[in-house]
């Protein structure tokens, strides 16, 4: 798929995102895990590849039906305050 810039850069921002699941970016982008997986390897440097494929590797948070019936949000407390 051709994505525009503003949204290969949402992509990349969701996909380092803890909380934000696969699902959601499948659902929004249609780019299920593997396609996500390379999608990301296309588009970082390998050094930051290597560092996000280490970050989520097996992350549960990142997999919506694994995470903890407590995690109610997709966003840290602190992101997106208004000022």
């Amino acid at each position: 798929m051709n994505y525009k810039e503003p949204d290969i850069s949402r992509i990349i921002e969701m996909a380092w995102e803890d909380r934000t699941p696969y699902e959601a970016i499948d659902n929004l982008y249609g780019l299920s895990e593997p396609q996500l997986t390379k999608f990301m390897q296309n588009h970082l440097s390998r050094r930051s590849f290597v560092t996000w494929r280490k970050r989520h590797r097996g992350r549960k948070n990142k997999h919506f039906h694994l995470r903890l019936t407590t995690v109610t949000r997709s966003h840290c407390k602190t992101q997106y305050k208004l000022k």
